[in-house]
């Protein structure tokens, strides 16, 4: 059944909610580096950044996700000073201009994600889920925000090496769980997690392709869930497009499957077309609003 699967949660923090009851919320993506994948470098310069997220949030966007690391399969670390310096300003500008729209930082450091919440950022995006610095969970814990938690098969650097699952769905089920418990015996409230499996971070085509024809299933871990397919390989792969811009109209596809298999929030570029989705996929599901 349409949306079956797409249980209603609220998630909370002090002084705001992120409502996941209806439609699927749209974040946009804002890579304030120089090497993401898809559009490194064409943000890097602060300015041109928080145009950018104005840009989105005049196209639909629920939210803005903000990065200073690309995560890219292949990637390098970042020196946390450098990812500071490059999302803070823009975090601390967006926030002032947008003070109704939810920031969150995409950070696997403590040091990164504290910067960014001290500039306005309120949700923390771990690839890592909380694996690579001890002292994220605490964080996120003492300061009440969301989470959400990753799936990665390894390290970016590493993760598209040969990966292999006895079976994708369960495999990361059952990582996510562990994170999930993890989480909570850190402190942070079990209602503001958030889950992601990771589609692109150590996974082959096929691996991917099943992740969105199974994401009913995801439904068992009883979290609200994040989809992530924005212009990605494995798109490409399928359509035979090199250019991860001409990705849009396969992304768009991945993204009315996933809302349709019950998804809360979409990490999309392309804001517009996403938000169309959505909102479609959601009225085929319930007519009854348009009457």
């Amino acid at each position: 059944m349409i949306e079956a699967n797409r249980k209603p949660y609220q998630i909370t923090w002090p002084g705001g909610t992120l409502d996941l009851t209806g439609r699927p919320l749209v974040m946009g993506v804002l890579n304030v580096t120089p090497d993401s994948f898809s559009d490194g470098g064409e943000h890097f310069d602060h300015a041109v950044a928080v145009d950018r997220a104005a840009e989105m949030i005049r196209q639909g966007a629920d939210l803005i996700d903000v990065g200073g690391e690309s995560t890219r399969p292949g990637s390098e670390a970042v020196p946390p000073a450098e990812q500071i310096r490059r999302t803070q300003p823009v975090i601390a500008a967006v926030r002032q201009a947008f003070p109704d729209v939810p920031i969150s930082i995409d950070a696997r450091l403590a040091e990164v994600a504290a910067a960014a919440l001290d500039a306005g950022a309120i949700l923390i995006n771990d690839v890592a889920a909380l694996r690579d610095d001890a002292a994220m969970a605490p964080l996120a814990a003492e300061r009440q925000v969301p989470v959400i938690l990753m799936h990665m098969l390894g390290a970016p650097k590493t993760m598209q090496q040969d990966p292999r699952y006895d079976d994708v769905i369960a495999d990361i089920s059952t990582f996510l769980r562990e994170r999930i418990d993890a989480a909570v015996a850190a402190g942070i409230d079990r209602r503001r997690i958030i889950v992601d499996p990771g589609i692109g971070f150590g996974k082959t085509v096929r691996h991917n392709l099943e992740i969105v024809k199974r994401w009913h299933e995801l439904a068992a871990l009883d979290a609200p869930t994040l989809v992530g397919p924005s212009r990605k390989r494995f798109i490409g792969s399928v359509l035979g497009i090199d250019d991860a811009h001409d990705r849009v109209l396969g992304t768009a596809a991945v993204v009315a499957a996933a809302t349709l298999a019950g998804a809360h929030i979409v990490r999309v570029h392309d804001v517009r077309q996403a938000a169309d989705v959505t909102r479609m996929c959601h009225a085929i599901a319930h007519p009854d609003l348009h009457a």
